[in-house]
């Protein structure tokens, strides 16, 4: 599926395309997509996001991590991943 950015900051849903899947192309966790839109349901086709400007890779956690390994500190963490939650396989930036 072909993504096409609205404006360099905006982003309009296809259909069949899903919060993760979206979050995905844009290189970020989800839970970051979610935070910036407000959301607390799945996202619907033509519903318009705004797509935040992201520092940092993509990475999925494994067990044994934490955040002051992945991150420098808690703190860190938090800003970047929006939580204070971690759990493996959890996609976060770093």
């Amino acid at each position: 599926m072909k993504l096409e950015l609205v404006s360099c900051e905006y982003y309009s849903v296809k259909r069949g395309q899903t919060l993760c899947s979206v979050a995905r192309a844009f290189g970020m966790p989800p839970r970051v997509l979610a935070e910036e839109n407000g959301l607390k349901d799945e996202v619907v086709a033509g519903q318009i996001l705004r797509i935040p400007a992201v520092q940092g890779n993509l990475y999925r956690i494994a067990g044994g991590e934490s955040m002051t390994f992945l991150c420098g500190s808690k703190e860190n963490f938090v800003r970047r991943n929006g939580t204070d939650c971690i759990y493996p396989l959890q996609e976060v930036l770093l």
